[in-house]
């Protein structure tokens, strides 16, 4: 999540925002190595130093100190008891590592994240890249191909703790094998899903106009057109509209993609055809449907006049002041924007829909089968087995004894620890409806502290959602406890709610989940490219919905027909093995 995650966005991001999984490959992985040692993490710290020449510790203390390079991204800390001024290489996580690996973790550079992605293209460029990285699919792909990945075979397999494997291996190692090449592991991650999208409505506007929460498209729009012409606010003056949208258009958040799938309409995804091959969504009637409807939306004012104007960061503006009452989104919308919103208006209630049903059939998410993440090392590094040891260390201190405020082990925000400022960093799949239910409950039951069994993942994220529940039940005015408490804990919250559309079977599966094919990597940026621009263009008028057939055809002529080849030709290939 951006802002605030996912995971993420989020934490956004994010924790769970997945790119496409790379092929399977040749190569076989190799069994756990029978030397592993099972030393306990205690027996790895102070004077109990081990010798990675005779057994395996995954959490085993170097003799001599080992350098490890990286770059990063920060952002301020979502906790609120974090110390003041700690920065990231000053934060618990950095300290804590030298104490108990005798790992000395230094930063090329740490930028805001807003400037990340430009920082590493340079760096990228340059060849100054570090040792430690996580990085997405179509990065990996490019450092695959010029060779610069250490194989991580060994290293993963002698030093993968438990906890770590049960992450990356819940898949049946799908994920290793597609990032082996040639018997060489590449990059260690795990496949997952996420990206469930929701409506976010302002329940107060709809009770100030005396209407019920739409469940069809055409109530949808109906109430849209009522928060912009009849004063949801109640203040007298012409100065609100009804959905958000930003420039990007199949951004992040505060975008159309929740639009385009109530209307059955997948952009970016690999559908099944009714002959059985994948077709992409970019290109069906469906999607000229609801470009079509975007465009009445325009018309109509629902939509504001300048969206192409503004990125997410940006738009989201109308959000907190009050100027929008409904957008389309995922599950961390309560604990940014949202809660800046019930700050800046005590009145302001927002509660999450279904996306809306179009022509008889519901509206169903996408889902897709996906890796991002993955962390690779640089080939020159001297320690690759350290990148191992950093992730089995980042999931040693989320367990309950490191994250319990009463445990004399605490290592929370308040000793120095910001969770989104350590990499590499991988969280068990499921692990936000986990929290949900597990924190849901103990509210329910009145509890007064939150018990954990010593082996629960991401107990610190448990705690941290526990306390803000307290804070919200002590404090109903508190947004900022309410934004974590809503995102993450309450059944009827972001994660419980989409946790239940998924249940219900409100989804649509991407099918492909491949690499980027030869023909992806050399032309998408363009077709994406034309893609956007012409669907912008249909929404603001200033060329006609019929300008989507010709788009359908330059696609398939500049490269689509070649894709759709590519992908068709993985998936006989690939599909349910």
């Amino acid at each position: 999540m951006k802002r605030k995650i996912a995971v993420y966005p989020l934490i956004f991001a994010l924790l769970f925002a997945f790119l496409m999984l790379p092929a399977c490959s040749s190569g076989d992985n190799k069994n756990q190595n029978p030397n592993q040692s099972n030393t306990s993490p205690e027996s790895s710290s102070g004077d109990n130093q081990t010798n990675e020449t005779e057994n395996f510790d995954p959490l085993g203390k170097y003799d001599e100190p080992v350098t490890v390079t990286q770059v990063l991204s920060f952002r301020p800390p979502e906790e609120a008891d974090a110390l003041p001024g700690v920065k990231p290489e000053t934060s618990g996580f950095v300290k804590d590592l030298k104490e108990m690996l005798n790992i000395d973790l230094k930063y090329l550079w740490s930028v805001p994240q807003d400037q990340f992605d430009q920082k590493f293209s340079l760096s990228i460029a340059s060849g100054d890249l570090p040792d430690v990285m996580q990085v997405d699919l179509v990065t990996f792909e490019k450092f695959r191909e010029q060779g610069i990945l250490a194989d991580l075979s060994d290293a993963y397999e002698n030093y993968a703790s438990p906890a770590l494997r049960k992450i990356i291996e819940k898949d049946d190692r799908f994920a290793l094998n597609s990032l082996t090449f040639d018997g060489k592991l590449l990059g260690v991650t795990g496949s997952g899903t996420g990206g469930t999208q929701i409506v976010w409505i302002r329940k107060d506007w709809l009770d100030n106009l005396k209407l019920q929460p739409p469940a069809t498209l055409e109530e949808f729009e109906k109430v849209a057109e009522a928060f912009v012409n009849d004063d949801p606010n109640l203040n007298g003056a012409d100065d609100t509209y009804g959905v958000i949208l930003n420039k990007n258009l199949l951004g992040w958040g505060f975008d159309a993609k929740g639009l385009f799938y109530s209307h059955g309409s997948y952009p970016n995804a690999w559908l099944k055809s009714s002959d059985g091959s994948l077709v992409s969504g970019n290109i069906q009637p469906e999607t000229k449907t609801a470009l079509s409807t975007l465009r009445s939306w325009y018309e109509k004012g629902i939509l504001d006049k300048e969206f192409m104007l503004a990125d997410e960061d940006k738009i989201s503006e109308d959000i907190v002041v009050g100027k929008v009452g409904i957008s389309f989104g995922e599950w961390w919308y309560p604990n940014w924007p949202l809660n800046l919103s019930k700050d800046n208006d005590p009145k302001a209630e927002w509660i999450p829909l279904q996306l809306p049903s179009f022509e008889g059939k519901p509206g169903k998410t996408l889902n897709q089968r996906s890796i991002n993440s993955i962390l690779v090392v640089n080939k020159e590094a001297k320690h690759p087995e350290a990148a191992i040891k950093m992730a089995n260390y980042f999931l040693e201190m989320t367990k309950p004894k490191y994250t319990d405020k009463e445990s004399p082990d605490y290592k929370g925000a308040s000793n120095g620890y910001v969770y989104q400022w350590f990499t590499p960093r991988f969280y068990y799949p499921g692990v936000f409806d986990l929290i949900m239910e597990t924190v849901s409950a103990a509210v329910e039951a009145g509890q007064e502290k939150l018990d954990l069994p010593e082996d629960f993942p991401s107990a610190g994220e448990a705690q941290a959602v526990f306390a803000n529940a307290k804070k919200f039940q002590a404090d109903p005015a508190d947004n900022s406890a309410w934004g974590m408490w809503f995102s993450r804990g309450a059944r009827d919250g972001g994660v419980g709610f989409s946790k239940k559309v998924v249940d219900d079977g409100m989804v649509v599966w991407d099918e492909y989940y491949g690499p980027p094919t030869p023909t992806m990597i050399e032309r998408r940026s363009s077709l994406d490219k034309m893609r956007d621009e012409t669907f912008m263009k249909i929404i603001v008028g200033s060329a006609p919905v019929s300008d989507f057939d010709k788009y359908v055809t330059d696609w398939k002529k500049l490269g689509g027909d070649d894709i759709t080849a590519e992908v068709n030709k993985w998936y006989a290939e690939n599909a349910n093995k």
